[in-house]
């Protein structure tokens, strides 16, 4: 099925490096005081693990969340593109726990996310790889090979109506590109970049149509950007025409799934565990680069427990598929991989428990006073 909302989203992706360097992590066990809506009995709590698996003894720093405790993404600076500390993230959504989320552009040009991304109900940046865990309003989480599509139909005020598509949400795109994009809110104040033709939305009504010299995205609406040869696609859209979205949710092999009711996700990827057993695959999830596929690195997990709680976890030193053992033994029934190396870092308990060794551009925030 396909999920229609107001127009809000879009965006580019592109090739680039996937930071993982040693971060070490600081180590400490406790409990945390479980937030209203979760059980008192159920709390948030840490636990350092001694974990042998694939002939190596792994030391594991794991948060355990319980099944409908508040999450979101925490964005650097509330915004899709910008980095920040990963103790001014937990700071500014109020956060009980936290971990480091998708994969970003931590070297070249924009630091712009990789991953999926879902905030509030709404697709606020597209992945085209991995592996997503999503989280619906009861609280209970899912994984899976999550891909959108995003779609729409534009209608004149003389009744004419004309599809359209856009490719990415939320993102910088390369120089001498050709595509179409979607900003939102979520962005900022403004796309952040200039080139191309914009159609700027609200309330899924037509406003105005430039050229993009960073233009502003209302807070009731959006912007859409046309640039190289889709510059003509923005011809069917003129002054006081109607927008409608929609969004479609399959899997990596085009089978629909029911995301549709997803409020909160992440992705990166690759997973690690599916149904209680070992599932590596990098390579088939769209990863090429040997930090992925075969050399040891500071790793962050996620992963969804039998009962339904969630565990977070961090590790000094493990290859992919290594960890994928190390999830197995500590009872993930799924578990998948977060982006890792200096961008691993994990805070509960009043304290960063992994300190990461860069800024971070988003993560999974959960606990406390998150909205």
């Amino acid at each position: 099925m396909s999920n229609k909302q107001n127009v809000r989203t879009g965006k580019k992706w592109w090739t680039g490096a996937m930071a993982l360097v040693l971060a070490l992590p600081v180590i400490l066990s406790g409990a945390v005081s479980a937030p209203q809506t979760v059980d008192a009995k159920a709390a948030i709590s840490t636990k350092v693990q001694k974990v042998k698996a694939a002939g190596r003894n792994f030391t594991v720093q794991t948060v355990t969340i319980p099944k409908g405790t508040p999450v979101t993404v925490g964005l650097a600076k509330k915004q899709v593109g910008q980095t920040a500390t990963l103790p001014s993230i937990v700071k500014a959504y109020g956060a009980q726990a936290a971990i480091n989320g998708a994969f970003f552009e931590a070297y070249n040009g924009a630091p712009d996310p990789y991953g999926m991304l879902i905030a509030n109900g709404k697709v606020i940046h597209i992945g085209r790889y991995g592996t997503s865990i999503g989280f619906k309003e009861d609280g209970s989480a899912i994984m899976d090979s999550l891909q959108v599509s995003l779609t729409g139909k534009v209608t004149d005020t003389k009744g004419k109506s004309r599809s359209w598509y856009a490719t990415f949400i939320n993102r910088t795109p390369s120089a001498n590109a050709s595509i179409t994009m979607l900003y939102t809110p979520e962005r900022g104040a403004t796309v952040g970049f200039k080139g191309g033709t914009a159609v700027v939305m609200e309330k899924g009504i037509v406003t105005k149509k430039v050229p993009n010299t960073n233009v502003a995205i209302p807070k009731n609406g959006s912007v859409l950007v046309f640039t190289g040869n889709q510059k003509s696609s923005s011809d069917r859209f003129t002054v006081g025409s109607t927008v409608e979205m929609n969004y479609k949710y399959t899997n990596a092999a085009g089978k629909e799934i029911p995301w549709q009711d997803v409020v909160t996700a992440v992705g990166a990827g690759p997973r690690l565990v599916k149904d209680g057993k070992v599932a590596v695959n990098p390579a088939s999830e769209g990863f090429k680069d040997a930090k992925i596929l075969t050399a040891s690195g500071a790793r962050s997990g996620i992963a969804i427990m039998a009962d339904g709680s969630v565990m977070l976890a961090t590790v000094s030193g493990a290859t992919v598929k290594e960890w994928a053992a190390v999830m197995q033994k500590l009872g993930a029934k799924q578990a998948m991989n977060l982006d890792g190396g200096a961008s691993s870092g994990m805070y509960a308990g009043g304290k960063m428990l992994t300190s990461p060794g860069r800024l971070l551009s988003n993560t999974l925030v959960f606990g406390g006073s998150v909205r």
